[in-house]
């Protein structure tokens, strides 16, 4: 079944994007019923997904849209089959009976929405743009995958959606292509990579949550690389090859590039990154470096020898904005103090807390250093000061399902 075609009464116009309307209720106008009881399936290139199973519930009231919903007491997910690109997602959330609480992830555990709370009867619109890709490149070409990346949700053919709260209630999805919105690419490691599963996790996966609609994260970085490594593997020429004018490239290396043993590793570090700008630049596009985070033992000691001091060199020769998360890293777990052991899974990689605070201190650097991209982060994402933390009991983002604790490449 193509994407996009039904079977339904109310076919969709696929030129708008696709509609769903979720439970056990006739389809609204302009929508296709989606049951709980679908799956995502040979026959089906839309539905519910991963063994997932949630439950549908019809309401006595006469607006077809809002008067059912899908709802579970575990984390469920969406998905739908889809060629690569930029998504605009609208839901539609809430149930006109009882109160609802809702996060939304989407792919690797991208965090979307943070708590999205609704009183009986009340609803929210919630809109959000999603980057999908694959390993393909122009031609023939592709990523060099490692075998960690095989079968992982940011690389597939599919977007996923995944629905968890003490109570999530979704009444409708609606997907569209979106070929205009700003795309941030973004390469780096194992402290910035969509980690696929708990409770491992980077800024990466939850700076999502500081942009809004229009905008969409395309997360490049992956454990254990560096940039000489990440050039090898293709990585690079599939950010380069899918630029268009006005996107923009964060770039953070340096917890494994400083390992490189040879001789002149830092001068190739530097002339690679100098590099990655002029090709970025070419594209039309806008370069930001930033600083590797420090390690947990930073607060003692520097972590990460001379990389950082070039980073800050090559943005300030080459008139790039620089984030200089490496200080801000600093700053924020001093202020953590005895609570540090919070935000850390092991003494380089971060849980979901460290990981939030993280992408919260490179959402700062973008408002005070990036303003044309600072123009598109959210209303709700205030100025942060790295030096007054949240508590980790403030912190409240449900886990997803899927839990792996071997440690990711890189250190």
């Amino acid at each position: 079944m193509a994407v996009g075609s039904v079977t339904q009464a109310e076919p969709m116009d696929t030129t708008q994007g696709w509609r769903f309307d979720l439970g056990k209720g006739p389809a609204a106008p302009g929508y296709v019923q989606v049951p709980a009881s679908q799956r995502l399936d040979e026959e089906h290139d839309f539905g519910f997904d991963l063994d997932s199973k949630p439950r549908g519930l019809k309401r006595s009231t006469s607006d077809l849209l809002r008067g059912d919903l899908v709802t579970s007491d575990q984390p469920f997910f969406f998905s739908m089959k889809l060629p690569e690109g930029n998504y605009q997602v609208t839901l539609t959330l809430g149930d006109p009976e009882e109160a609802t609480s809702t996060y939304v992830k989407a792919e690797s555990r991208r965090l979307m929405l943070p708590k999205v709370e609704t009183k009986p009867g009340d609803f929210v619109q919630a809109t959000f743009t999603v980057n999908t890709r694959t390993p393909m490149i122009l031609g023939d070409d592709h990523v060099r995958l490692k075998s960690r990346e095989h079968g992982v949700l940011h690389w597939d053919d599919k977007l996923t959606l995944e629905f968890s709260g003490k109570r999530p209630a979704v009444c409708a999805i609606e997907i569209t292509p979106n070929t205009e919105a700003v795309t941030v690419f973004v390469l780096g490691d194992s402290t910035v990579a969509d980690q696929p599963q708990e409770p491992w996790n980077s800024w990466g996966q939850m700076l999502t949550r500081f942009l809004g609609p229009g905008v969409a994260v395309a997360n490049h970085a992956e454990s254990g690389e560096s940039i000489k490594s990440s050039l090898g593997a293709r990585r690079v020429k599939k950010v380069l090859t899918s630029l268009k004018e006005g996107d923009y490239v964060l770039v953070q290396f340096g917890h494994n590039d400083m390992k490189d043993k040879d001789p002149d590793a830092l001068a190739k570090y530097k002339a690679n990154f100098q590099q990655l700008i002029d090709d970025v630049r070419a594209k039309g596009a806008h370069p930001v470096l930033i600083t590797s985070m420090a390690r947990k033992a930073g607060v003692e000691r520097p972590t990460l020898k001379d990389y950082p001091d070039t980073v800050r060199a090559i943005a300030q020769e080459k008139d790039v904005p620089l984030i200089d998360l490496n200080m801000m890293s600093v700053t924020l777990y001093k202020a953590l103090g005895d609570q540090l052991d919070a935000a850390f899974q092991d003494g380089s990689h971060h849980n979901a807390f460290g990981s939030y605070l993280l992408a919260n201190c490179v959402a700062e650097g973008i408002r005070e250093n990036v303003p044309e991209l600072a123009k598109h982060l959210r209303a709700d994402a205030t100025p942060f000061d790295p030096s007054k933390p949240m508590s980790p009991e403030a912190f409240d983002v449900p886990a997803s399902p899927s839990v792996d604790l071997t440690k990711p490449d890189g250190s």
